[in-house]
């Protein structure tokens, strides 16, 4: 679970991509529906074909997707009658998929859901697949990271944000401490493993993929939470999303394809072993013990101290959109209401 590039590289290629389709939309309420599979009837009527419908990662699978893989092995979207498919990004990313109308539904993280939307991309968030940031800043033990202070002198491996620095020198002013002082550098693909071991001394991880697999190997780490230092940056990541032409056209569908997916994060919430087994049928390539372990330590952390799993709210829409604009990662204030809902959260 590595942390994505964003930026204006992305937001140009969504606008592109969005602006190219047009009229067009991949995913009316017409369209998709197999020709093989049917869903049965629980009153022996005659069964209706499933719907065919994609939903995209932003990254490799991993425990943040939990609750899709249930849902599908479960049958939770058969019931609601729909064939999902759930697919890896493509090179335009998972954003420009979902905007674009390629696909209705997709994971992505509410920076680059605040980003898209003060350009005029419609992406809209409708889950929170996380309640509050499990992510921050992680070093070996070694390095003697244990404030941000301690940043000074060291050398930090991100992957060329601007948000980056301004996340760093943000808690690092709480700290009375210069961010001029750290070294900042593209590590490129290396993961957190390689780079700390080449030529970097700490760089922006979820503790729940990376920090778990530490623990595993037996490598500790320092960790710096960036929700522990301010309010603001307790943002969402990851989120699921959609369109705004895919809401307007087609509600019922995004509603359904909610029911179920609410379902599948719920049954990972009270049995995180089935469900990281489930996890482990369906993408056999990960590791086992990674994924069990990443599992219990994720699955209370879905809904946390919400009322219901998947619920937003506008204090932390706003709260950093508002930092971003402070920190001019924004050209204009987010229009809060308009990038999230949980109207389809059931």
């Amino acid at each position: 679970m590595k942390m994505k590039k964003t930026g204006l590289l992305l937001l140009a290629l969504l606008l592109v991509l969005v602006a190219g389709c047009g009229s067009k939309n991949a995913q009316t309420a017409d369209e998709g529906k197999s020709s093989g599979e049917t869903s049965s009837a629980a009153n022996g009527k005659e069964s209706k074909p499933l719907k065919d419908v994609k939903v995209v990662l932003d990254w490799t699978p991993n425990t943040n997707h939990t609750g899709l893989y249930v849902a599908k092995d479960q049958g939770y979207y058969e019931a609601e009658g729909l064939n999902v498919e759930i697919v890896q990004p493509g090179s335009g990313g998972a954003d420009a998929m979902v905007a674009s109308g390629k696909v209705p539904f997709g994971v992505s993280v509410q920076e680059n859901v605040t980003q898209a939307r003060t350009q005029g991309v419609p992406l809209v968030s409708i889950a929170a697949v996380i309640q509050h940031n499990t992510s921050g800043f992680a070093a070996p033990v070694d390095r003697n990271i244990k404030t941000p202070k301690d940043f000074e002198g060291k050398t930090y491996g991100g992957w060329g944000s601007p948000v980056e620095q301004a996340v760093i020198g943000s808690i690092m002013d709480i700290d009375k401490a210069d961010v001029n002082k750290v070294k900042i550098v593209n590590m490129g693909e290396a993961d957190y493993f390689t780079a700390v071991k080449r030529d970097i001394d700490f760089a922006w991880i979820f503790y729940g993929w990376t920090g778990i697999e530490a623990e595993l190997r037996k490598q500790p780490l320092d960790m710096l939470y960036v929700k522990d230092f301010s309010d603001k940056l307790d943002y969402y990541t990851p989120v699921l999303v959609t369109n705004e032409k895919q809401i307007k056209e087609d509600p019922e569908l995004v509603k359904a394809f909610m029911r179920a997916t609410s379902k599948g994060y719920q049954y990972a919430i009270e049995h995180p072993e089935d469900a990281a087994n489930i996890l482990i049928k369906a993408v056999p390539e990960l590791d086992k013990d990674l994924v069990m372990a990443s599992q219990k330590w994720l699955s209370p952390k879905y809904q946390d101290d919400a009322s219901r799993w998947g619920e937003q709210k506008e204090q932390v829409w706003k709260g950093y959109s508002d930092w971003m604009y402070e920190h001019k990662l924004l050209d204009k204030p987010l229009d809060v209401a308009s990038a999230y809902t949980n109207d389809f959260l059931p």
